[in-house]
Parts: C-alpha cells; structure tokens; sequence
C-alpha cells in the first residue's frame, strides 16, 4: 500500500443549499456519535436497526425490514423511468474494547466501532434525507443498510434473502473510510480493491507422552512448528511473485502442562488472494504440506478451509462513472490511486449480483490517526459531509431527468 503524507488538513465542504446544510451536517454527526455509543455485533443489530428505520421513516422512504435479520432497505422513488441504482452501508461494530478517550465512546463494554460503520450509516443516512428533498429525479434509489459485515456475510445472506429480486439495482455503490489516506481524498480502482479471505483450521493429532520421554510419543507441537514455517512459504514460493498472496497462520493450541507432549495440537489463520486460480493454488499446497509434514512425524491431520468472502471486483465502467461524478461535482474530493488492499469486504457478495463500484474514501487525521480495527480508533466526522455529497451526485447523475 502506498503511504501518504497528510498534507490536506481542511476541506471546504460542498455547495449544496439546504440539501447538505451545516445544519444537516451537524445532525448527521449527531446520529453517528449515538450510534457509536450503541454498537452492536453481528446480526444484533436491533437497536441500530430500529434507529436506521426511525430516520428513514422521517425522511418519507419506503421501509423493508427483515432482511438477513436486521436489514434494512429504504426506498425512493421518483418519475417513471425504471432506471435504479442501490447504495450500501454496513451497521455492525466489532468485539474490541474501546480505547479511544472519545466523549461518546462506546456504553457496551468490549464491543465499539473500531472499523466506522457508524460513519458509514451515518454518510448513507443523510445521503437519503437529501435525496428525498430532490424532486427532478427519475427512476428509483434502494438506501440498502447492511448487517453483520464482520466476518459473518451479512452481504451474501442479504443476497440470499432475495435483495435484488426485491430491489432490482443497474447499478450498486458502497464506500469504507479509509485512515491511510488523507482527509479529501477518494480511491475508486477499476478490477479489484480488496481481497478475498479464508480461514483455515489444521488439527494435528499424535500420541502424547511425557515430556522427558519425547520419543515414546509423536510430538504434535514439534510438527506443529514445522508446518507453520512451511504454510509461510505457499505464497514466497508456489505463487507467482507477481501474485498477490497472504497465508498468516494466527493461533496455536496445544497442551496445558510443562512437562507433557500433548497428543493434539490447532493452527488456525487466515489467507488473502486476488485472482482465483492463487486461492486455488493456496489451499492446495496448504493441503499437500499439511499431510506430508503430519505423515513425516508420524502424526495424522484434518485440514478445514473455509473460502468466507470473494475479492471485492469493481466494474470499470461503474468505477469511472464514480470517477466522473467526483470530477464534475466535487472538487473538494481528489482521486489518489493506490494498490488493492488485501482486506476484504462482504460488499463483495452484491458485486458478483450487481455491477457496481466500491470506494475508498480518505479520513486521515494530522497527529494520532489510528487505523481501522484499532481500540483508540474514532470515524472522522469531518468526511461525512464529503461521503453524503458523494452519493447525492451519483444518484442524481444516475436518476437525471433526461431531455426529450
């Protein structure tokens, strides 16, 4: 990933009258402090959700609830063209006790907002409120209020539920707040952004024995090691350098005295790939190197490899329309480009439905910037207005009224 010095430190907000007021603006921070004060975890999403709903009711939308639990769908329509495009945001928050200091931090003990949801919802939220006071749009606008993102796929639940067969989307749109990116700045890549992700179980199990007698035994731990080291490997030596690929082996459980060789022992971890045929390639050599080192200390071994999220692919022609978007009506917002992130997004799951374009928007703060998933992390409020003229613009450069 490539650094940036931060060198915006203030940006004029958009020009949007009332639509996007100082005013409006101070209460979409409002509604993110309050949800960042209430976070709630996968699937939990209640509280969130009814707030969510409660806005979107004020603002005049249609409401679907239900779906992948605590989903929310809020629906604009304007016209009668059927041209429609979809927005997204996710709600949840992670199991992290906050450390930020922050007059709002979070209420629910070791759960907070390290990863800005809140911001996202928040961004999306007076997004609607200003696209419900547009009277010259055209078509329809799904406001799409995601749950669950953290590692449990709300996307592809939603999915499943049936999101684009109730809401047909052209179109579909989601953004993250990025911290390694300056404040003013957006990213919005043709091809792919973000990486897929796995997560893989290795059990090794053997005879235990006592610690001072390790040859009456078949030393788990030992081959433990040694399959670690060989796991790191996968990506230096069977992948194409030119490849991205990521193999982090992340936990290691086995025994519970000093002096017994336990005859069982877990590596757990994570992988990262953008072009399919290297997650294939991943999870066969993690397969062939778990069964020759296990057979080699006479061990045995079950693999469990679960491929949880797809590469998050933007299409090109939905990236450039954002690109275009931003050029044309925001020139506070200034694109930058940097190398696909081998994070993943669940957002993933809508983009193998739905063309549509995931974007990086720039949140980072002079002095302490904490990063995404860090206990000291706060969303910058000052991109919410930034993110909402966002999707404004797209929605009326997607719903325009066109000429006869």
């Amino acid at each position: 990933m490539i650094l940036w010095w931060f060198t915006i430190t203030t940006v004029p907000l958009p020009s949007m009258s009332g639509l996007l007021s100082a005013e409006r603006i101070a209460d979409a921070v409002h509604w993110r402090r309050q949800l960042h004060q209430h976070p709630e975890l996968a699937y939990r999403e209640h509280q969130t959700s009814d707030f969510v709903a409660a806005r979107l009711g004020e603002f005049g939308l249609d409401i679907h609830r239900g779906l992948a639990g605590t989903g929310i769908v809020g629906t604009l329509k304007r016209g009668t063209s059927p041209r429609t495009i979809g927005i997204r945001a996710d709600m949840d928050a992670l199991p992290i006790e906050e450390k930020s200091g922050v007059a709002h931090s979070s209420q629910h003990g070791g759960v907070m907002h390290a990863c800005g949801h809140d911001g996202h919802t928040a961004i999306l939220l007076a997004a609607a409120r200003a696209c419900a006071e547009i009277e010259d749009l055209d078509g329809t606008v799904h406001f799409i209020f995601q749950p669950a993102e953290e590692n449990e796929q709300g996307g592809k639940r939603m999915v499943d539920d049936g999101l684009f067969k109730l809401f047909p989307c052209d179109s579909i749109y989601g953004l993250h707040n990025w911290p390694a990116i300056p404040l003013g700045t957006y990213v919005a890549r043709d091809g792919p952004i973000l990486g897929a992700f796995a997560i893989f179980e290795i059990t090794l199990t053997g005879r235990g024995c006592h610690g001072c007698f390790p040859h009456e035994g078949n030393d788990v731990v030992l081959a433990a090691g040694q399959l670690i080291c060989a796991l790191h490997t996968i990506a230096s030596r069977s992948v194409d350098p030119r490849q991205a690929a990521v193999v982090s082996a992340t936990q290691v459980h086995g025994g519970d005295t000093w002096n017994t060789l336990p005859d069982s022992c877990v590596i757990r971890g994570t992988t990262r790939w953008f072009d399919p045929q290297v997650g294939d390639t991943i999870e066969r050599r993690m397969n062939e190197l778990a069964q020759a080192i296990a057979a080699g200390y006479g061990c045995q071994v079950q693999v469990r490899y679960e491929r949880r999220i797809p590469a998050t692919i933007n299409d090109p022609t939905a990236a450039e329309f954002i690109r275009t978007v931003a050029s044309n009506s925001l020139p506070q917002l200034k694109r930058v480009d940097i190398e696909p992130s081998t994070g993943s997004e669940d957002f993933a799951f809508m983009l193998e439905q739905v063309p549509g374009c995931y974007v990086l928007l720039g949140t980072g703060k002079l002095g302490d910037n904490p990063l995404l998933h860090s206990p000291q992390f706060d969303f910058n409020d000052a991109a919410l207005p930034l993110g909402a003229a966002l999707w404004v613009e797209v929605v009326r450069s997607h719903l325009r009224v066109m000429s006869c």
